[in-house]
């Protein structure tokens, strides 16, 4: 574990195989953190692999300020974090709302990342009207949390229908997540609402053809709306392969890590 100090905020970033060239810096989704990859990062032994808690998650430092939670405000830490870490020619991989902020990452440093890996992950909302509903229902929650503590927004989150097909998971796994969400701060959840969330991103569906590098889009089966967001991104990026898990839902990576780890090397492999 390594406190980085950004825009003088404490960002708790974990590193494994440090020995190895290759690397994947992967972003996590909402109520994840560094934990999220754990696993993950058992299945990928031969690769460097850099994992932050992103603002307003796991051990990174809480503030009250929204507008440091903003998308621009992600970049930027990102950006300084790589810089310190001399990362280069990487593999940048998020995960739903983490890779929202991959994409957007991308888009602005695209001579960084030799390729994009997003799981689950959209550019954004297309009309005003989507991003007006889905800010003030991201608001709704976020004053949820505050007003009623992260316990009782576990209990709602993890029954949400978008998390249904988790619900045949292990039981060891599924408490495992569960402790991870209950570990979040509801400060830090609310502000990252606020902050990042889709109804606050700017649209990128324009800009997905600006992508250079290649871009493998992952879904699960069971995930309808992404498995149609990610064909539709399909025919904007230049050089992407779409890539549906069988028998999953939203978090393939949790679902299925074998198989997520198979996907990754391949990618990885097929990348100049």
């Amino acid at each position: 574990m390594v406190k980085l100090n950004v825009l003088n905020i404490n960002i708790n970033i974990e590193v494994w195989h440090k020995d190895k060239r290759e690397t994947i810096v992967m972003l996590h989704g909402f109520t994840g953190s560094t934990k999220t990859w754990e696993t993950l990062a058992t299945k990928l032994p031969h690769y460097k692999i850099v994992v932050i808690d992103l603002m307003g998650h796991g051990l990174t430092e809480v503030v009250e300020d929204v507008n440091v939670y903003g998308m621009e405000s992600q970049i930027h830490i990102l950006h300084a974090i790589i810089t310190r870490l001399q990362l280069t020619n990487f593999t940048l991989l998020g995960y739903s709302m983490g890779g929202r902020i991959a994409l957007s990452y991308a888009l602005q440093h695209p001579h960084e990342v030799r390729g994009l890996i997003l799981e689950s992950a959209s550019p954004g909302l297309e009309s005003m009207e989507e991003q007006k509903e889905r800010k003030a229902a991201d608001n709704a929650l976020a004053n949820r949390i505050e007003t009623e503590g992260i316990e009782a927004f576990v209990e709602f989150w993890e029954n949400i229908p978008l998390f249904a097909s988790q619900k045949s998971l292990p039981l060891d796994v599924q408490q495992a997540i569960r402790a991870e969400r209950l570990s979040q701060n509801r400060l830090g959840l609310a502000n990252s609402l606020r902050g990042m969330g889709t109804g606050v991103m700017p649209s990128l569906w324009h800009r997905l053809v600006e992508l250079p590098m290649p871009v493998t889009l992952m879904t699960g089966e069971l995930d309808s709306k992404f498995v149609n967001i990610a064909d539709r991104m399909t025919k904007l990026i230049k050089n992407v392969r779409h890539v549906t898990v069988n028998e999953v839902g939203h978090a393939i990576h949790v679902e299925n890590p074998s198989e997520f780890a198979t996907i990754v090397k391949e990618t990885i492999s097929l990348n100049p």
